[in-house]
């Protein structure tokens, strides 16, 4: 016996029918509207993706060594000191103080009269020149002597933030130390006696900051602690409890500070915690950190391990990052980390991504960047050549 469908039926049907017709009309629509806004924006999402294809392009250099005034031809009988000043070359001997422009001209060659001199840039052309164990000391640029002070103490060490305000760090006869501070004209506005060794000095915050970190005995050992003073209101922002770190050097950024130790480093956050610190596994061959990121270069010749571990913040784990030969020279600039190895500069990415590299000679035993350009340090000459990163 056939069977017959009812009204109800169809009409059910129909309706199903229908709704099948609006879904498949729904999703053409908007198939349509989503193809027509990806045309219209084409140029925003189109650049992303062209930005990540480069992100992780590696970039060879042919290390071709310049030629015209390079290389430098120095004293192999002295040592020197190699910085930029963030406009010219600037090198140290026992003697004299020497400018040069990145093609190796000579801007300007004065003689000192330190017999244990110590040299620190700024990124504006200026330069720090002091005498370790001396009393006296001075910044100056290509030009002149823009300002220069002496003491009745003795300088143990002095540092110069990128816009010119100098820290000096002097012995006392009723204090461990004593520090003062200048502006960029020369002016002292700050001066501080402290009953603890200070160890690290650096500036934060276009200058408005100073961060000092400090070595004294805790539980039968060293410590480091660090403290945060601001300059415009000369009040103690905070203090760090003592970590366990013989600190070399203190690099302060608006969320804290980096504390680089002979055997360990560490982060101290922005309210004086201790937020992450990392033991070596080997012996430290160089650190260096700007605006809260870090590299830390160790070498295991007992082990042949040799490591960069490439530090976010005081928040992130490091990226450890291995190597087949011994390190000799680490530099962070411009967000990225570049490493010096016997016969290669490789400059990483906080990711670990490799950015850019270039092979050298195993005779060099550090090297600057300035611009678009590495001069690499080498006995008795500097070379230079181009890195693009």
């Amino acid at each position: 016996m056939p069977m017959y469908e009812t009204t109800d039926q169809v009409d059910q049907h129909n309706k199903e029918i229908k709704r099948k017709r609006l879904i498949r009309f729904a999703v053409i629509a908007g198939l349509l509207i989503l193809g027509a806004v990806l045309f219209f924006t084409r140029d925003i999402w189109l650049s992303g993706i062209r930005g990540v294809g480069r992100q992780y392009q590696i970039i060879t250099n042919d290390g071709q060594l310049a030629g015209g005034n390079f290389p430098l031809e120095l004293s192999a009988e002295s040592d020197y000191q190699l910085e930029f000043s963030g406009k010219e070359i600037v090198v140290l001997n026992d003697a004299y103080i020497t400018f040069y422009n990145t093609e190796g001209s000579l801007i300007k060659k004065r003689l000192h009269d330190y017999s244990n001199p110590v040299m620190c840039p700024a990124d504006n052309g200026k330069v720090l020149l002091y005498e370790s164990g001396g009393d006296e000391f001075c910044v100056e640029n290509d030009d002149s002597i823009l300002y220069s002070d002496t003491f009745d103490e003795n300088i143990l060490f002095a540092r110069i933030s990128p816009e010119g305000y100098t820290a000096v760090v002097l012995t006392s006869d009723n204090f461990d130390c004593e520090v003062k501070v200048y502006n960029r004209k020369g002016k002292e506005i700050y001066r501080r006696q402290c009953i603890d060794r200070v160890s690290g000095i650096s500036f934060r915050d276009e200058s408005r900051g100073m961060i000092l970190s400090y070595l004294s005995a805790e539980n039968g050992g060293l410590v480091t602690s660090v403290q945060d003073i601001d300059l415009h209101e000369y009040v103690d922002r905070w203090t760090s409890p003592g970590m366990d770190a013989l600190g070399l050097e203190v690099y302060g950024y608006e969320s804290g500070a980096f504390v680089l130790g002979i055997e360990s480093c560490g982060y101290i956050n922005s309210t004086g915690g201790i937020s992450s610190y990392y033991r070596y596994d080997g012996e430290l061959a160089g650190g260096d950190s700007q605006d809260g990121k870090s590299a830390v270069i160790v070498n295991n010749d007992e082990r042949r391990r040799y490591t960069m571990a490439l530090y976010s913040g005081g928040a992130s784990e490091p990226v450890v990052i291995e190597f087949e030969q011994p390190l000799i020279d680490v530099a962070v600039e411009d967000g990225l980390a570049y490493v010096m190895g016997r016969q290669e500069i490789t400059a990483y990415s906080f990711d670990g991504t490799v950015r850019s590299t270039v092979e050298i000679s195993d005779s060099y035993t550090g090297f600057t960047r300035g611009g678009k350009y590495i001069f690499l340090k080498g006995f008795g000459r500097i070379d230079r050549i181009d890195f693009n990163s």
